[in-house]
């Protein structure tokens, strides 16, 4: 008895002290972030377009604690992908510590003599620039035709140079192959608002509506089968990897690849729709695949942007974000119209998720 009394006694004289001490002891590491950790934590953005050399982005970035990874697209509604190349490496002499970029090539002539090798040399030239990834655009499987109409998926030969030629230079691909599930259904089976808009205002993306084009499962394939045919290649699946809308079957692609990673860009609610209906799920499903999972938004400048206004909304996306990843607050999310509970992840997945991935995918600097 006297033992156990004493031992009650030592732990009530640390009690006190540890109460009368001036600082407060600091949480267990394992504790989750709150909103008040949002702007000294260090985060990597691995999805965005700065599409312009307005510094808007890069103070907002800064503000915020963000490095980004600027991505040059093939793409109609941007600029030029020429305008993009030098948005890009303006931005990067700026500041070259948080500005990262990924350059792109153009489709047009594809088939042709000569044309692997041109664009084989531009990507040399984007290396020497200081890209550290290549793009291709979901043109590769939905737009793109070869000199007899057919359309060129990811896995045609005449790519193979270029995926060679990225190997090569140690960069990573980047793919955004197919579309979110909810591209091949109506616009009243949508899951979220923000996909009903997207494809009401883009009819020519939206799936459902073009059933003569390959199916979802035919482009998921075929990207699948593009990776496992190049094993040496470092391979990004941006937009979660167009499996956005069942975190199972992406965790079975990542167990597939083990050296693949895929982005988090515009995906969000894709995610937050599965966690309103199986929070742990989705929980489990980021620790289990935090070296896989890299952090990003898909948010964009493009020419003709009111800056005060971008950076507004850049910032209102991304404490967004950080409340549902991080913290175990919920917030409304209208494109769902429901209130979202947060995740709460651990600050070391946390850690990786919004920084330390993407550092290690991208070669950008040491993780220390």
């Amino acid at each position: 008895m006297k033992a156990t009394w004493s031992g009650v006694w030592a732990s009530l004289v640390f009690a006190v002290v540890v109460a009368g001490c001036a600082t407060p002891l600091a949480p267990p590491a394992s504790a989750p972030y709150a909103m008040d950790d949002f702007a000294r934590v260090r985060k990597f953005d691995a999805h965005v377009h700065a599409n312009v050399e307005h510094p808007a982005f890069l103070e907002q970035a800064r503000a915020d604690g963000f490095e980004l990874m600027s991505i040059n697209v093939d793409y109609p509604d941007f600029p030029s992908i020429a305008d993009q190349y030098a948005a890009a490496t303006a931005l990067v002499k700026q500041d070259p510590a948080r500005l990262h970029w990924a350059a792109t090539f153009t489709m047009a002539g594809f088939g042709q003599p000569g044309w692997a090798q041109r664009v084989n040399a531009g990507l040399a030239e984007a290396k020497s620039k200081g890209a550290r990834a290549v793009k291709i655009w979901k043109n590769v499987g939905m737009i793109e035709k070869d000199a007899d109409g057919r359309l060129i998926m990811l896995d045609h030969p005449g790519l193979s140079p270029v995926a060679e030629q990225v190997r090569a230079l140690d960069l990573v691909l980047i793919g955004h192959q197919g579309e979110p599930h909810n591209c091949w259904l109506p616009l009243e089976q949508m899951t979220t608002d923000n996909d009903r808009e997207y494809f009401r205002n883009h009819p020519q993306y939206h799936m459902y509506l073009h059933p003569e084009q390959p199916s979802y499962d035919d482009q998921i394939a075929t990207r699948d089968r593009f990776v496992a045919a190049n094993p040496g290649l470092r391979f990004v699946g941006a937009h979660m990897g167009s499996l956005e809308y069942d975190v199972d079957r992406l965790g079975a692609f990542l167990d597939r690849f083990p050296d693949a990673t895929v982005d988090l860009a515009a995906r969000m609610s894709q995610v937050q729709y599965q966690s309103v209906r199986d929070h742990e799920k989705v929980r489990a499903f980021f620790i289990r695949y935090q070296d896989r999972l890299l952090y990003g938004t898909d948010l964009t400048v493009n020419p003709g942007a009111d800056p005060a206004q971008f950076r507004a909304s850049a910032h209102a996306v991304w404490t967004a974000d950080w409340r549902y990843l991080a913290t175990g607050e919920s917030q409304r999310v209208d494109t769902l119209n429901a209130d979202v509970p947060g995740l709460a992840l651990p600050r070391e997945v946390i850690d990786k998720v919004y920084y330390r991935n993407a550092v290690r995918v991208f070669r950008t600097a040491s993780q220390d």
